[in-house]
């Protein structure tokens, strides 16, 4: 009988060369036709999925436990003799699109909000050369961070990734879970504006009075699903910002331009009398640069705080690396570190035309500083998981310097920005998929499977992410653009880098917004709250930020009104199951809906009646809430069961 868990050693208590994977063997092969087509189709859907996700609400989920589900009964149907590493691959090349995605929706949609145009070609080169630099990187480290610090370093994502792997070679009930999920998020995202426009999915409540106030709500599973597997914690603090945002500083802001006099204008649309402005104006023009200074407070705090970890990663890499006798050497990691920075060089001499100085300066910058935060995001991912990595921290500080260099060099014209931006997603690619390929190689530490078989399949994820996810921003560029108070597209982390780069290149950035919401942000670090989701929920739209709190509210309830821990456990691991099927459901049919519109395939409807009022939408959610819960509460204890039937 298979065992139905790891053993103890796989979280620590024997030395990383002593500890025995749970095959027994250290270097298991597992690969075949079958394997890189089916992993193949994940890495697109999960760099497809992340990439809408990430644009909509600024947050993403590491895909490596949904597709160990989805692995595990693909290898069940059609390729029983790869067993569980076959999974281990698929898991793999999941993550390798999802990482992608999680890192290019940062920066490249900024492309787009300057004005410019996504370039294919540019963008593929990149990207490959991010992903080769990163896993070139991360391979230096590998003896390290994985086998010497194993036990202390403990990859909590990847031994959640390994006991799913574990669990559902020996049966189980995620993959039915995930099923039910994609059911549930491609149905409803099929009737709702986003595809057919049957139904309106948008609560909204509002005030144009004394008190000025505006709070919506979007019935989006996607969303729902994320604030589930986010959890209470993390969500808490992102609605707080949403309220703090909605009902204290765009009221108070909209209290004392109401004073101003006819001759003044808002500042930016000398069309629009400053008295006259209403809620939608306010945010736009006013609170989301708040918003944007608390992110670039939280991000340059984050990289403060990482200076302790960089020295230690750096240190302890060169005391590594000095200890090793040559047999651990791996010569396709070190070609690709090699290919990764030659690569880089080129594309950074296709900007000689410009000026010579702009290619050696932000070419070297740009892997310096790669080289350093690929080394601590790989870290990071031991401590905290690839999903809770504070990669924005790490791409504003790179980009923040990046930009002043630019500006001291009198490099400020939109071509310039753009070629700025162009050095930004090799950054902060490489930060990503330095996170995710470290965290899926300990996977396989765990379990068995060979390392440099592991590299090569993230490789050839890694290139399809990033086919897919440049493919897939050029196609959206013109729901990109949409701006308002509830654009297609949040672009959170992607309009702080746009607004950052043009304000500090032209100086026509509206500093005492920006310089306030820094200073908000420096007062939230000091009462110990955390920065970036506060500040998260202060720029995105409440109707993101209140659909990820009723998700994480439906985890919270099941969790407390479930009294016995075991079957707690149970509905939560299956909830984190079903939730990804919500994501993955809601994001492709999302996706394909979008896509419909932009080629006009599907006219845009204007909804009149009962199907547009706020009664619809609110029986959605109903429908929603009661399709997610149902089908966990329905689950009993599997302990309990297995008693009775013993006792029988």
């Amino acid at each position: 009988m298979k065992k139905k868990s790891l053993d103890q050693s796989a979280y620590g208590g024997v030395p990383g060369l002593k500890y025995v994977p749970y095959l027994g063997t250290s270097d298991g092969v597992g690969g075949g036709p079958l394997i890189i087509a089916f992993g193949t189709i994940l890495a697109i859907i999960f760099a497809a999925s992340t990439a809408y996700s990430g644009m909509k609400a600024g947050l993403t989920v590491s895909a490596g436990i949904p597709g160990a589900i989805l692995g595990s009964g693909f290898v069940a149907a059609c390729a029983k003799k790869k067993g569980i590493l076959g999974v281990n691959l698929i898991q793999g090349m999941s993550s390798g699109g999802e990482a992608i995605a999680s890192g290019m929706i940062y920066v490249l949609p900024s492309i787009v909000l300057i004005g410019r145009k996504i370039s294919f070609i540019y963008g593929f080169l990149v990207g490959i050369t991010a992903v080769a630099f990163a896993i070139g990187v991360s391979n230096i480290v590998f003896n390290y961070l994985i086998v010497t610090q194993h036990g202390t370093l403990k990859y909590p994502e990847s031994m959640a990734i390994a006991e799913t792997m574990v669990a559902s070679e020996a049966g189980g009930e995620s993959l039915k879970m995930m099923g039910v999920g994609f059911g549930i998020g491609g149905i409803i995202t099929f009737v709702t504006t986003q595809f057919m426009g049957w139904c309106n999915s948008m609560i909204t409540f509002s005030s144009k009075h004394f008190y000025k106030w505006n709070m919506s709500t979007e019935v989006n599973p996607m969303l729902l699903g994320i604030g589930f597997i986010i959890g209470i914690d993390v969500s808490i603090v992102m609605i707080a910002g949403t309220i703090f945002a909605q009902f204290a500083v765009a009221p108070l802001l909209s209290y004392f331009v109401g004073m101003a006099g006819s001759s003044f204008t808002v500042w930016n649309d000398a069309s629009v009398q400053l008295n006259q402005a209403d809620t939608n104006i306010i945010v736009s023009s006013y609170l989301k640069y708040i918003g944007a200074g608390m992110m670039l407070g939280g991000g340059i705090i984050g990289a403060l705080k990482l200076i302790p970890a960089i020295k230690q990663s750096i240190a302890e890499t060169v005391i590594a690396r000095k200890n090793s006798d040559g047999k651990n050497s791996d010569k396709f990691g070190s070609i690709l570190l090699l290919l990764g920075t030659i690569l880089m060089l080129v594309i950074s001499f296709f900007f000689a035309r410009y000026s010579i100085a702009i290619t050696i300066i932000g070419g070297l910058l740009s892997i310096i500083l790669s080289f350093l935060f690929v080394i601590v995001s790989a870290r990071m991912a031991g401590l905290i998981g690839a999903s809770n990595n504070p990669v924005s921290g790490m791409t504003i500080a790179s980009m923040v310097i990046l930009t002043l260099i630019f500006a001291i060099c009198g490099w400020t014209n939109t071509d310039y920005i753009q070629i700025l931006l162009t050095f930004g997603i090799f950054i902060v690619t490489a930060i990503s998929v330095g996170s995710g390929y470290m965290q899926t190689q300990k996977v396989s530490f765990v379990i068995g499977g060979s390392k440099k078989q592991m590299s090569k399949y993230y490789m050839l994820a890694g290139t399809i992410g990033t086919i897919v996810v440049v493919g897939t921003m050029i196609l959206l560029e013109p729901q990109l653009r949409i701006t308002g108070s509830n654009p297609p597209f949040g672009l959170p982390q992607a309009n702080l880098i746009a607004a950052l780069t043009q304000g500090i290149m032209s100086n026509k950035l509206p500093w005492v917004m920006v310089i306030a919401g820094v200073v908000l942000s420096i007062v939230f670090f000091m009462l110990g709250i955390p920065v970036m989701a506060v500040a998260l929920g202060f720029y995105l739209p409440a109707s993101t930020t209140s659909i990820i709190f009723i998700g994480a509210l439906v985890r919270y309830v099941i969790e407390k009104v479930t009294k016995d821990q075991d079957l707690a456990k149970q509905r939560i691991s299956s909830g984190i199951s079903l939730s990804s099927g919500l994501v993955a459901g809601s994001s492709i049919i999302g996706l394909v809906g979008i896509f419909l519109h932009v080629f006009s395939a599907i006219k845009e409807k204007t909804l009149v009646g009962f199907m547009a009022s706020n009664e619809m939408a609110w029986i959605l959610l109903v429908i929603l809430l009661a399709a997610v819960m149902i089908p966990l509460f329905k689950i009993k204890n599997s302990h309990l069961n297995q008693r009775k039937d013993v006792n029988k």
